[in-house]
This record gives structure tokens, C-alpha cells and sequence, in this order.
């Protein structure tokens, strides 16, 4: 999957951080106030002689279980000068109420006078220059994180309200989340995560930490949205310092983040950088995702000497979809860090900005990490990133980019109240606990309907539903055997060569798992026959495979036969739903279909994700077919049916011939550098992180006996598909592909090289598929080829420039496609698009022309980019 990395909802977040707390029966407690009495939310009490702390919740309010014994008490929050008091805690509850002062900023030093640059500029170049040096300082961690997540649909369409009471789920309630996990990461990006105990108010509101927290704003991007820090940071913000203040001993610039061009993809607001030590002390800055508002506060605090690492986070989320809006609130916060520093990055580095600054240049080398005392930003960078990627080389699995375990406690659904209640670190607000005393209810009965439920299901097996037949279904008989229908609705449908049609398909398999390797072997047989009323003709095919399967390793072999009914592309250009609405309503039939009678053997072994082949041998008696059916809705004088026979510039009569054939199909694939997410211990390959490679060898196998009417070629193919990212900029995607016939004795048209065509409104889900305006056959050949699609996604581009429309999450998108035979002449397409409108949608204007004169154009609709998904398995 390429975007919607592309489902994950706001991986950006930054790294979530949490708290278990011991129960005592004596500490503090209290609220956190502003000069004018407003209560406070989320500000850090943290208690220097533990080095620990909690953070107040939405009204102020805080509760902390301490020992007897002496504290000292510090209390902050963005925007306020920190406070600090000593109590003396013994048998009983202290009453600890605080006020918190607007901070001064000390501005005298850091005017910017006689167009000097303003010293924001320096602070982030130096910021800039250690970022990647803060994030690989500490080697490994663990900490114990506290998560609750808060929730309220604010409102819905009129019509869904009903149907949303039904299920629980009311307008302006409270639903919430509570866990508490354990959590290790080691460089360069390995998260284990033990999850002690989950609470939930409503059942979609569970809180999974673990896939927020491998993202840091010390990283270029934070799922897509650039960081004040990153090394591209200078493009896309512009930098303000807004003063200086002291706190606990270190001086803290606060900068504020503006975007060059505002919209999604980038934040705004403030971030605290500590001077001499350039890391972040705190930031606010707010971004949008889709069109939702998301907001993220992190508060740091030292951890070790020069070490400081987030203490508390909450993140916002609000917006609306299709006629639902709400807002939802997550407080992360930590305890128990136990760190292991990186032994190669533990010495003192003054970083000079060689715009401003002079300096002594030192040629960078990795043993000099330890001794180099002073050194530009750019030297230091650059030896920063030598050293990472000699880190890199020294892995083991250097092939694994991402790894993650979740493991969840037994007991963790099984915590009582009075456990949550002592380990708790923010107390809950009057409406999160109203949620609780509700959906606690609403628990009960379900539990009891759930019971009820499982019962009738022990005492019978899913019934046969006659639906299942249309709509697909599977049934289950123990033993691993299976049998299912399709989804045969979608195949029932009208085209000219047979007129209404319907067909139906199912499936039997029996599966078996060897424990002790993990093996799953199958065989699968899959019969479908389908009938044209006007052609009054049936067809059918009976599929059987065997497979086995281990990790990601997958060997496939099988034999079909029967005779069926096929589009002259393999690739299925049109879809036969698509190609019936076309027929009957405008009275185009753009499907051009043969039939054959065949018998084929054939073979998929993926040995790696990196490389896999598929090998067939058929034998086909292949058919000509006319049009049976002059039906449609619509009968405009003078608008008729096409033939069956497609329209080509260079096949003749004799290139529709019947004939028998025996033909070999090869093809290859390759993913050269693909890395892998483990999650569990089982691999995932990213696919874009490697361009895919192919091969393909088609052959059409003379002198077997079959006579003179038999395929004689040899055709060569190689393509590359691959998607880059330019920063936020944009992301090009490309498929291209090149190929030629080595040998063309005697090739028919369903073995010419064909494209992937378009002549309906509706474009194909793949944005690098197809072509847009194409001819679905007149440019398929039997001579030499080159075809290119590439599409390229803005961030900010036309219509983009708006902010309004860039905050709505609208994309812009161009593309450009070229197809060149032997025999036709030079085709173009550019287009241009918007995407992601209403967050699902895509539509595409855009023209073909042939040797630079203008041939066709028009609107293409499509589903929004990012939904694009990898149906690979």
C-alpha cells in the first residue's frame, strides 16, 4: 500500500508517552489555574526528586499518590512562567492549588535592526543541523505509557440519528479510552509494546499507542507533514523568535513556525528550542489531515543529564465527514524512562553557524565523533549522516526498515475499577465519567445478548441463505474445508455478442496448517459457467490449484480447462457492468470478446518478496465471435453497434482467423532493495521502497501438429512501475514499459501487445494503469513498442493555491502518457486533475492527441489516490 500508509489515521503525531503510578493512600492534590482563574488543561506537575510527573486534565485538575517525605513540586505549561514549592507529604492528602503567571519573554537581545537576519534563522539552522544526532542519541529505551482518549460526536445527519441511538452512540457524550502499556524501542526503529491493561467507553475507542509512537519531530516528516526540523524545514516555514526566558538552569528560544504557503502537509505555531543544546524544550503547532483539524502539544523534560524526551502529549483532532462532526482528544504521558545512550554520540559538539559565526573548519571523519569539540552545522550534519549509514551497513537485516510487536496482556480487558482508580495520573472529567456509568450498562446487556447468541450458534451451523448465491458467501465445515459463492451479481450484465447474461462461480478448498513449520498447504477447485439469452450459448471452466505457503514464501501450481468467453486484452480493459451501462443507455458496446476451448497448465512461485515467476502452457482452439444482440435503451437513428471485431491500424482479415495454438507465457518480477515492516515477527514488504522490475516471454509454439493456423511468435517485454516522494512537494508515480516481437510469423490479435484503454467517464482505481482517452484496441501491435504513464501529485499547485481548498485536504494531480508502435503514430495524453474531493473522489479533464493534433478529451471520475491499495498478498 502506498498512501494511506496511506488508512493509518494520523501517524504524524509524534511519540506517545504514558504512566503507571503506585497506589498510596497520602500525595497531591489539587488545580492548576491562569491569573484570571481559568482552569488550565494539561499542564505538567512534575516532581523533581523522582524525575516524574503527571499532567492536570481538561478542567486543572490533578491527583498524585506520593511516600511520605519531602517534594519538590514543579509545575508548568506552555505560555507561563514555571512555579515551583516544596511540601512535606505524611499520612494524609495535600492540598496543592497553583496559579500560573504569563511568561515574559527577555526580547532586549534579540532585536532585528538594519536588516540584519532575524536570530530565529540561526537558532533552526543549529536545531536543523542536531536534529538527526537528537534522535539517534539514546539507543534504547523502555517507559511505562498512560494513554486516554476522549471523544464527542457533536452531530449527524438527521436521517442516521435514529439508526445512532440504536447503537449506542449519542450526540455530545463522552466516549473514552484508557490503556496502559509498556513500551522498548531500540535504534534505528525497533517498538515493542506490551499493553497491561485497556478501559474503553464504546467499543471503536480503544487506544492502540503503538502506531504513534516511532514518529519524533526530529524526523524529516511526521506521516507526510514536515517538521520545524527537518533538513527541508527552510522551504516550507519561515521562522520568528519571539524571545528568550530561563528555566531550570537552560536558556529557551521560543521561534515562531509560520508556513510559506498554508494548508495541509505543514504546521503552524511555536516551538521551544534549548540554546547550547539545540533540542526541543516544548512545541504547540496545529496542521490539518483530510480536511480535519489536528493539533499536538508536547511537553520535555530531562531524562538524563543533556537528554531531554517528551513527558506529556495531547493531540486534537476535529472536523466533519459526510454530514458527521466531532472532536476527539488523546493525553499521553510517561513514566519509568530507563535509557541506554548511543556510546559513538555521548560527547559535547559546539555547533556554529558559518553564516554568522567563524570558525575553524575540521575535515568531519567518524572517529572524530567523539573528540570534535566545535564544528560548522553543514560538517556536522554531514558527518552525522556518515555515521548513520555506516550504522547501516553493520545491520544484520539492513532489508528490515520498520519493526513492531504488540503483545497484550491477559488480564488486560480484566482491570477492575478500583485498579484504574489507583493507577489512574489525570483524573477523569464529570463526563467521562458519565460515559463510563453508561456504557458500562450498555455492556451488560450486550453481554447477555452476545451469550445468547453464541449459544444458538454452538447448537447449528450458518444456514444455507439463497442470497449467497448474488451477494457471495462462505460456509464452513470443519477440518479446514471451505466452499463459497462469488459475488455473481456483478456478473450478470448484457453485451452484443451475447446479449443479457448471467454467470455464477463458487469454490470448494481444503486447507491444512503444520504446526511446527507453519505450513499451509490447500487445493482449491473453482467451477463457473455463464449464458448469453441471445447467443443462446453456454460456457464454463473448472479451475483446480494446489498451493503451499510458508512466511512469505508461496509455490502455486494447477490446471483449467472448459471453454469460455474472453476480451481480446487479458487484462480486462472494461469492466462487463461499465461496458452494459455503455451498450443500453448510449448504445456503445466498447467490449470485444473470442471464445476458446482450452486446456492450460501453470505455475506461481514466489521464493522471496523480492523475486517471483509464473510460468503457463495452454492449449487453445480459439473462436470468432459476432454480435447476437442489437438491444439497447437507447436508439438514436444513426448511433449503431460496433462490430465485434476491433478496429487496429495494422492487423488484417487473417489476424481473426480460428485457430489452434500452443503458447508459453513466462514473466518475472523483481524488487531490487524492497525492505520489510515486521510486525510480530512476520515480514511485510513495503512496496514503495523498491521499484518493481518485470519481464515477460510470450511465445507462440510452431510445428506440435496443430497445422497451419497455429501461433508462430516470440515476444520480449520489460517494464519498471515505481513511485518517488519530493519532499512534500509532490509524489510522482510511473509505469513504463518496452517490448518487441523477436519473431511475428504468425500472430493473432488476441496475442498482440495490447494497452490498457479508456473510452467511458470512468477512470481506472491504478492512477499509472491505464490510458485516459485511448482507443482500447487500435494501436494494439505485433511490432516493436514503448509506452510511459506518469502522473505527479502537488501539494500546491492552481486551484491549490487557495488556502481554504488545500486545508479541505483537495489535492491537484497532472498527468502524461506516451504510446509509440512500429505502425501507429506518436500518442500523447496530458491531463489535469483534482483529488481527494469530499475525501473519496477524483476528477480528471484532460485531451490525446496523435502526432500533435488533437484527437479526443473529456472528464474522467475516478476514487481519490490515496485509497489506492496494493492487493498484493
Amino acid at each position: 500500500m502506498k498512501r494511506f500508509s496511506q488508512v493509518r489515521w494520523f501517524v504524524f503525531m509524534g511519540i506517545w508517552l504514558g504512566l503507571v503510578m503506585s497506589a498510596f493512600g497520602q500525595g497531591i492534590r489539587g488545580k492548576v489555574l491562569g491569573e484570571d482563574g481559568t482552569p488550565i488543561p494539561y499542564a505538567s506537575v512534575f516532581v523533581r526528586n523522582l524525575n516524574d510527573g503527571i499532567p492536570t486534565n481538561q478542567n486543572g485538575a490533578f491527583e498524585y499518590p506520593l511516600a511520605p517525605g519531602h517534594y519538590d513540586i514543579i509545575v508548568r505549561h506552555l505560555g507561563y512562567e514555571t512555579q515551583q514549592q516544596t511540601v512535606e507529604i505524611k499520612n494524609d492528602w495535600i492540598q496543592v492549588d497553583v496559579t500560573l503567571v504569563s511568561q515574559t519573554y527577555a526580547m532586549e537581545e534579540v532585536e532585528v535592526k538594519g536588516g540584519a537576519e532575524d536570530p530565529a534563522l540561526t537558532v533552526m539552522r543549529k536545531a536543523i543541523a542536531k536534529a538527526k544526532f537528537h534522535r539517534l542519541q539514546v539507543a534504547e529505551y523502555t517507559m511505562k505509557v498512560y494513554i486516554k482518549g476522549t471523544g464527542e460526536l457533536t452531530s449527524a445527519p438527521f436521517f442516521l440519528k435514529k439508526k445512532l441511538k440504536e447503537e449506542g452512540i449519542s450526540l455530545n457524550e463522552a466516549y473514552t479510552s484508557e490503556s496502559v502499556s509498556e513500551i522498548t524501542f531500540k535504534q534505528p526503529n525497533e517498538l515493542s509494546e506490551k499493553v497491561i491493561s485497556i478501559r474503553s467507553s464504546g467499543e471503536s475507542n480503544q487506544t492502540d499507542p503503538a502506531p504513534y509512537i516511532g514518529a519524533s519531530f526530529y524526523q524529516d516528516k511526521i506521516n507526510d507533514v514536515v517538521s520545524p526540523l527537518s533538513r527541508y524545514a527552510f522551504s516550507y516555514y519561515r521562522f520568528k523568535h519571539e524571545g528568550t526566558f530561563f528555566e531550570h538552569g537552560v536558556l529557551v528560544n521560543k521561534i515562531r513556525v509560520t508556513p510559506r504557503s498554508r494548508g495541509e502537509q505543514v504546521f503552524e505555531g511555536h516551538i521551544y528550542i534549548i540554546e547550547d543544546l539545540w533540542a526541543i524544550h516544548s512545541l504547540e503547532l496545529k496542521t490539518s489531515i483530510m480536511g480535519f483539524d489536528v493539533g499536538v502539544t508536547q511537553q520535555y523534560a530531562p531524562v538524563e543529564e543533556k537528554v531531554w524526551m517528551p513527558l506529556t502529549h495531547v493531540y486534537t483532532f476535529g472536523g466533519s465527514f459526510f454530514g458527521f462532526k466531532g472532536h476527539y482528544k488523546y493525553l499521553a504521558s510517561t513514566r519509568d524512562y530507563q535509557i541506554t545512550l548511543n556510546p559513538d554520540l555521548v560527547a559535547e559538539t559546539e555547533i556554529l553557524d558559518e553564516t554568522v559565526e567563524a570558525f575553524e573548519r575540521k575535515a568531519p571523519a567518524q572517529e572524530q565523533i567523539i573528540e570534535a569539540d566545535q564544528m560548522s552545522r553543514k560538517d556536522f550534519r554531514k558527518m552525522i549522516n556518515q555515521y548513520e549509514k555506516e550504522q547501516e551497513k553493520q545491520r544484520k537485516n539492513a532489508e528490515v526498515a520498520v519493526v513492531r510487536n504488540h503483545e497484550v496482556d491477559s488480564l488486560a480487558h480484566e482491570r477492575t475499577k478500583s485498579y484504574w482508580d489507583s493507577i489512574r495520573p489525570v483524573k477523569l472529567t464529570e463526563k467521562e465519567i458519565q460515559g463510563y456509568h453508561r456504557d458500562d450498562s450498555l455492556a451488560m446487556v450486550e453481554a447477555a445478548k452476545k451469550s445468547e447468541v453464541d449459544s444458538i450458534a454452538e447448537k447449528a451451523k450458518k444456514p444455507f441463505n439463497p442470497l449467497d448465491i448474488l451477494g457471495g458467501g462462505m460456509y464452513h465445515f470443519g477440518g479446514g474445508r471451505t466452499a463459497g459463492f462469488d459475488a455473481n451479481f456483478t456478473k450478470l450484465s448484457f453485451n452484443t455478442v451475447e446479449g443479457f447474461k448471467f454467470g455464477l462461480g463458487g469454490n470448494y478448498q481444503v486447507s491444512r496448517v503444520d504446526s511446527a513449520s507453519s505450513r499451509i498447504s490447500s487445493w482449491k477447485i473453482s467451477p463457473e459457467v455463464r449464458y448469453g439469452f441471445s447467443s443462446k450459448q453456454w460456457y464454463g471452466t473448472l479451475d483446480f490449484q494446489k498451493s503451499w505457503k510458508q512466511e512469505r514464501a508461496r509455490f502455486l501450481y494447477g490446471l483449467s480447462a472448459g471453454k469460455y468467453i474472453y476480451q481480446f486484452n487479458g487484462d480486462k480493459p472494461i469492466n462487463e457492468l461499465v461496458n452494459a451501462a455503455y451498450s443500453l443507455l448510449l448504445r456503445r458496446n466498447y467490449m470485444k470478446l473470442y471464445d476458446q476451448q482450452f486446456v492450460r497448465l501453470f505455475m506461481d512461485h514466489r521464493p522471496k518478496d523480492a523475486f517471483s515467476y509464473k510460468l503457463s502452457l495452454t492449449y487453445a482452439d480459439r473462436g470468432v465471435l459476432t454480435n447476437q444482440s442489437n438491444y439497447s435503451f437507447y436508439n438514436k437513428p444513426g448511433r449503431d453497434y460496433s462490430s465485434n471485431m476491433p478496429d487496429n491500424v495494422e492487423a488484417g482479415d487473417g489476424a481473426f482467423l480460428s485457430n489452434e495454438s500452443l503458447l508459453l507465457d513466462a514473466a518475472f518480477s523483481w524488487r531490487p532493495g524492497l525492505k520489510y515492516y515486521v510486525r510480530n515477527g512476520t515480514k511485510y514488504p513495503l512496496g514503495n521502497t523498491a521499484p518493481q522490475v518485470t519481464l515477460r516471454y510470450h511465445k507462440g509454439i510452431a510445428n506440435v501438429g496443430l497445422g497451419d493456423g497455429s501461433a508462430d511468435f516470440d515476444q520480449l517485454e520489460v517494464g519498471v512501475k515505481h513511485s518517488f516522494e519530493f519532499g512534500v512537494s509532490g509524489d510522482l508515480d510511473f509505469n513504463v514499459r518496452a517490448g518487441t516481437f523477436l519473431n511475428d510469423d504468425q500472430v493473432y490479435f488476441m496475442d498482440y501487445a495490447h494497452f490498457g484503454g479508456n473510452r467511458t467517464i470512468f477512470s481506472n482505481m491504478g492512477t499509472v494503469s491505464n490510458y485516459r482517452f485511448l482507443d482500447y484496441y487500435r494501436f494494439s501491435t505485433k511490432g516493436n513498442y514503448i509506452s510511459g504513464i506518469v502522473h505527479y501529485q502537488f501539494r500546491k499547485f492552481l486551484l491549490t493555491q487557495l488556502p481554504m481548498l488545500r486545508f479541505s485536504g483537495v489535492r491537484e494531480n497532472v498527468f502524461l502518457n506516451y504510446l509509440k508502435t512500429e505502425y501507429s503514430p506518436h500518442y500523447w495524453e496530458v491531463g489535469y486533475s483534482l483529488d481527494n474531493l469530499f475525501r473519496v473522489f477524483r476528477v480528471e479533464v484532460g485531451a490525446g492527441f496523435e502526432n500533435g493534433g488533437y484527437v479526443r478529451g473529456g472528464v474522467r471520475l475516478g476514487i481519490a489516490t490515496f485509497i489506492n491499495v496494493d492487493f498484493g498478498e
